[in-house]
C-alpha cells in the first residue's frame, strides 16, 4: 500500500495453513494488490514449514515485500527485495514444491526487476500479480 492509503487490516499472524491454502490466499491478496498482506501469509508458511521448504516460502515473502516497497515508492528497497527473493526461489526451480510455478515466478520477478532498474520513480513501474501455480 502506498503511504497515506486507507488502512487495510493486517492478516492474523501465526496461522498455520496447508501449502494449497497459502498459495490460494496469497494469489488472491496479490491479485487484490495487497502485497504486504501476502507477505504475512507467506511468512506464516515460512515459519511453520518443514526445513526443506522454508527457503521457498521466505523467498516468496521477500518478493511480496519488494512489491510493498514498490507500492510505497521505494525503488531501492523494491529492487533489493525482488532480487533477494528471486535468488532464493530460483534454487527450487528444478523440483518445484506444492505446484508452485517457480520458473514462471522467477521470470516474472526478473522482468519486473529489469523495469525497476530503469525507472526514475516507482509510479513508472506497474505490476500485475505473478501466477503462482503451474497451469
Amino acid at each position: 500500500m502506498p503511504y497515506g492509503s486507507p488502512d487495510v487490516p493486517r492478516q492474523p499472524e501465526g496461522v498455520v495453513r496447508t501449502p494449497d491454502e497459502t498459495i490460494d490466499e496469497t494469489q488472491r491478496l496479490l491479485a487484490d494488490r495487497l502485497p504486504f498482506q501476502a507477505h504475512e501469509v507467506f511468512e506464516d508458511a515460512w515459519k511453520s514449514a518443514p526445513e526443506a521448504d522454508r527457503g521457498l516460502w521466505k523467498g516468496l515473502a521477500q518478493l511480496a515485500v519488494g512489491l510493498t516497497h514498490l507500492e510505497r515508492g521505494n525503488l531501492h528497497g523494491a529492487q533489493t527485495l525482488l532480487r533477494r527473493g528471486n535468488d532464493a526461489i530460483a534454487a527450487f526451480g528444478a523440483e518445484p514444491a506444492h505446484g508452485i510455478d517457480v520458473v514462471g515466478v522467477v521470470g516474472w520477478a526478473t522482468e519486473l526487476s529489469s523495469r525497476v532498474d530503469v525507472a526514475r520513480a516507482a509510479a513508472e513501474v506497474t505490476w500485475t500479480a505473478p501466477q503462482l501455480r503451474r497451469q
